[in-house]
């Protein structure tokens, strides 16, 4: 919004400051700055607030607002005195200003670092979070503005304002004084504030989906009045799925008489409509759909599911048209799926919403599905349909302009409904929230993902994104850490979604295998060997053997305490006339399930070939079971979910691990609402203790692949309830304030927005501070510099080039090693110089040698989308052009450390691979360790290169650094909760 300009300010209208939230109840509302030109929506506000809150907020009857209080309201400087607006419709529903002070109490200007604050909300809109936003938002402007600590004064009767102060997480001091209670919040956020923040915003993103999927009503805008057509056949789809709540047809070319279409009522608009209506479909061409949103936003509907397409994926004027649809939704307060979008699903009996494009609705299940695209989204409902499995929830998002894959693993996590997580996304709009949010729900239920759009380069049609740099393996290791399951296709997203909601996790990678083929049995057998499974030789049960043959096999590996999960294989069995039985795959399925019913919880597959009607029978074990409930602990946390794997070993830094999981915070479901910590909390345990449907599959590979992601999930399940911990460094080999203020000296006043290298003398400086030594190089221009450098720093020595494109390529000869004396030096010198050029262009150095070793490369780098990334590998051309490096995010945690150095392939090498000795990897971990606290500490540090670092077998050794700052780049994961802007 454009302000009438101030007066005196110095400072410009903070557009920055703006932002859409989503509220307690799942709603949307805009923040923004009070400007000069809401003096009449500010008198508006305060003649719908009750007596009682303006009592609250003056201390005293306060029944209007006069010309000078309008005029103090409404004129800010955005430095000293800031006021902001919580709007919907254009209209205030709540507010909040600051005034900076001094000691005394009286106004002030920087550098006084305190500010009083006070608040009002309408009536009509308290309860709904309004308050604990704007109190986010406002303290973030404060410390922007050089402020540290809010002063409030509050009636003791003000006990909703109280409660706002309390829950928000900061540290705060309390007083009665003069009637009244004296607060004092110091804005410096803590973990706690960070957890009540986050809390909050899981359950207000969780609620605005369950708004969308759980309509008490439902209107198609744009129902045609012949049968065919996009909205006609949503209409049709929701009869047939029996949707409980009321469906309404609306299309303004209705004739006036036409009362009922299909049986529903029908109506030219929504205003006619005697209550409020939930949801809308819209269905009309993309020029008449901000009439039909303007339409649904004065009549109160809370969401819109957009098919309508002609948007961003158009081209840069349907983008134009797709960012206007989105603000224009806000400002009434509601959320969107698509535009383009295919449609959603909830197959709850308490809802049975079919309002999609989908045909058939899904049978109800465990598993819900979200996807970016229609054309996918088609193909999984049909494959789903095709192998039995039922469905919890569907969501198309289309282009994916305002409800995204984080709302609905925001949904996902708290939805009893759902047991498994299936995301087909084609961007990530926010990286850094995907993984916190896929950690904290993978550690109560499987989260499955295929990311497609992965070399393109771009971002997909319509999505408008930060673009990430980082390459494609990376962002799958980053999932990994955070406990996501990624696949490359969709069927094996399929394949894996249906064991994860039919069968328990096993306990380990040991599997049986059993059958009537042994060629399957063998293929399996490999299969398991290739994915890193265990498997025990297949038992041959013989072409002869029977259905019961098959249960007593089952029961019997089943109850082996060596076994933790089980492959049946099965073609058709050989009858009492020597005939094949290719049929009757119901007695078959029946004799697997009564076995796997009766024995340990374990997971069991099947692979089959040519048995008729043995997927469908197995199928048919629903697993649909009532929606269950877990007690928190007494300490506010859910309990242990049932179905996670125990009795396992406890994990060991030479396994693959996880990070932590964000567990929810102790006070956070309290935080800012009436209801009190420790309540029960909708489970969301993911897959069931006792074995339900068992999937089958039609090939070995697919079987063992869907059984190895189960093994790796349960493995990080297991290791994610103890995470590891990021060491501290209180000690005197790290100076944070010291680099903290070498970092400032070397940005200067004024830095480059493309930031700056550092020299080499700058770089050994700047990680001496965190305790990471670099080796000094001195230059040699020329060989006279060269051996006096030598002489400095004792020989033997290496002489290396630094030009850029000989630098790290030992290959090339432009390193010498080992140069025992003057005379060696000198020969090498010569040497290099003749084969690759002149000194000036070589850039030669010297250094002192180190230990001999193993030589790695260790990285950190912050990218726009992902945030800072740790990464190691093996230094030389065979770990690059093979990719074999690990990554983690930072800050990375002592498990985290442990894991780089393991996960890649090469790791053999420095744990005494042919008898050659073992390096020092806890010096390694360490130096991950302390690279990690460095970058997250300075966030400015945007590149760190350790190459090569080189691990003897006792210590290690920095041979080269290379470090470039820049201005931090924001993050918005650490700021006020906010939607994204478009």
């Amino acid at each position: 919004m454009e302000p009438t300009p101030e007066l005196s300010p110095h400072h410009a209208y903070p557009d920055h400051w703006e932002a859409d939230v989503v509220l307690r109840d799942g709603g949307t509302a805009r923040i923004r700055p009070i400007t000069t030109e809401d003096a009449e929506r500010l008198v508006s506000f305060y003649e719908q607030v009750s007596d009682e809150s303006k009592y609250y907020r003056f201390f005293a009857p306060y029944p209007r607002l006069s010309d000078r209080d309008v005029h103090r309201f409404t004129h800010h400087d955005y430095v000293d005195r800031v006021g902001l607006a919580v709007t919907i419709g254009g209209e205030f529903i709540g507010t909040v200003r600051f005034d900076r002070i001094n000691d005394q109490g009286r106004p002030a200007s920087a550098p006084a670092d305190e500010a009083e604050v006070a608040f009002l909300v309408q009536d009509a809109h308290q309860g709904r979070g309004v308050a604990s936003a704007l109190l986010e938002h406002i303290a973030a402007v404060a410390r922007e503005r050089g402020i540290r600590r809010f002063a409030a004064e509050v009636l003791p009767a003000n006990n909703k304002m109280i409660k706002v102060f309390r829950d928000a997480g900061y540290t705060q001091q309390r007083s009665f004084e003069d009637g009244s209670v004296h607060l004092t919040l110091d804005l410096e956020p803590t973990e706690k504030s960070l957890a009540v923040q986050r809390g909050r915003e899981q359950r207000a993103e969780a609620r605005s989906v369950q708004r969308l999927l759980a309509p008490g009503s439902v209107a198609v805008i744009g129902t045609g009045r012949t049968p065919g057509g996009v909205g006609r056949t949503v209409l049709r789809n929701l009869l047939a799925a029996g949707f409980t709540g009321r469906t309404y047809a609306v299309n303004r070319a209705f004739d006036e008489g036409l009362a009922t279409l299909d049986g529903v009522p029908a109506h030219r608009s929504l205003g006619e409509i005697d209550e409020r209506v939930d949801l809308a479909v819209i269905a009309v061409p993309a020029h008449r759909v901000p009439e039909a949103v303007a339409d649904c936003g004065e009549h109160g509907v809370q969401g819109l599911v957009v098919l309508s397409a002609g948007y961003a994926e158009r081209g840069s004027a349907g983008r134009e048209l797709q960012r206007e649809l989105v603000r224009q939704a806000r400002s009434y307060g509601m959320r969107i799926i698509g535009p383009n979008a295919f449609g959603i699903i909830n197959t709850a009996e308490s809802v049975r919403l079919n309002a999609s494009l989908a045909p058939e609705s899904p049978a109800r299940g465990r598993i819900g599905l979200f996807t970016q695209s229609g054309a996918i989204g088609i193909a999984l409902l049909s494959g789903l349909h095709r192998r039995g499995a039922g469905l919890s929830s569907f969501i198309s998002a289309g282009n994916r302009a305002d409800v995204s894959g984080n709302d609905f693993l925001q949904y996902s996590f708290e939805d009893q409904d759902t047991d498994v997580a299936l995301l087909y996304l084609e961007s990530l709009g926010n990286p850094r929230k995907f993984t916190r949010l896929a950690r904290r729900t993978a550690a109560v239920k499987p989260v499955v993902v295929v990311k497609g759009a992965r070399h393109s380069g771009t971002n997909p049609p319509g999505h408008a994104v930060p673009v990430s740099r980082i390459p494609d393996a990376t962002v799958s290791a980053l999932m990994r850490q955070a406990g996501v399951i990624r696949v490359d296709t969709v069927t094996e997203m399929v394949d894996a979604g249906l064991l994860l909601a039919g069968q328990p996790l096993p306990a380990g990678p040991r599997v049986a295998i059993l059958g009537n083929s042994e060629s399957l049995g063998l293929l399996t057998y490999d299969a398991c060997l290739a994915e890193g499974l265990r498997p025990r030789p297949p038992r041959d049960l013989t072409t002869a053997a029977s259905p019961q043959d098959f249960r007593d096999a089952l029961a019997e590996a089943l109850a082996d305490g060596t076994c933790d999960a089980v492959i049946v294989t099965a073609i058709p069995w050989v009858g009492e006339n020597g005939e094949a039985e290719t049929g009757d795959g119901e007695v078959l399925a029946a004799a697997l399930r009564g076995a796997a019913a009766g024995g340990p919880a374990k997971p069991v597959a099947v692979v089959h070939v040519e048995i008729g009607g043995l997927a469908e029978a197995l199928a048919a074990a629903s697993s649909t079971a009532a929606p269950r409930t877990r007690p928190t602990t007494l300490a506010g946390r859910p309990a242990a979910a049932p179905g996670a794997p125990t009795g396992a070993a406890p994990a060991t830094a030479t396994a693959p691990t996880g990070p932590g999981t964000e567990a929810p915070p102790e006070t956070a479901g309290a935080a800012g609402t009436t209801e009190p910590a420790g309540t029960t909390e909708p489970e969301a345990a993911g897959p069931p203790a006792r074995p339900g449907r068992i999937p089958a599959y039609p090939a070995a590979e697919r079987a063992v692949r869907a059984m190895a992601e189960a093994v790796k999930y349960a493995q990080w399940r297991r290791q994610a309830a103890t995470p590891g911990k990021v060491p501290e460094f209180l000690d005197e080999t790290t100076d944070e304030p010291g680099a903290a203020a070498l970092i400032d000296t070397l940005l200067g006043p004024a830095p480059d927005p493309r930031g700056r290298p550092l020299t080499h003398d700058e770089a050994r400086e700047l990680l001496g501070r965190y305790g990471i030594p670099v080796r000094p190089t001195l230059p040699a221009p020329d060989p006279e510099a060269a051996v006096a450098a030598a002489a400095r720093l004792g020989y033997p020595v290496a002489l290396k080039t630094t030009a850029p494109h000989l630098r790290h390529r030992a290959d090339l000869g432009g390193v010498r090693l080992d140069l025992t004396d003057e005379d060696a030096l000198r020969r090498a010198y010569a040497e290099v110089t003749e084969l690759l050029g002149k000194p000036a262009e070589l850039l030669p150095v010297v250094q002192s040698m180190a230990p001999r070793g193993v030589d790695t490369v260790v990285r950190a780098s912050i990218d726009a989308a992902a945030g800072a990334v740790l990464s190691f590998g093996l230094a030389g051309a065979p770990s690059e052009l093979l990719g074999d490096t690990a990554h983690r995010l930072v800050p990375a945690t002592d498990r985290d450390a442990a894991e780089l150095i393991r996960l890649i392939k090469a790791a053999p090498v420095l744990f005494g691979w042919r008898g050659s000795a073992p390096v020092d990897t806890p010096a390694l971990e360490e130096l991950l360790l302390r690279l990690s606290r460095l970058v997250d500490d300075h966030p400015e540090v945007v590149s760190v290169a350790l190459e090569p670092v080189v691990v003897a077998p006792q210590g290690l050794t920095v041979l080269g650094a290379t470090v470039r700052l820049a201005p931090p780049p924001p993050r918005g994961d650490l700021g006020p909760r906010r939607l994204p802007n478009y």
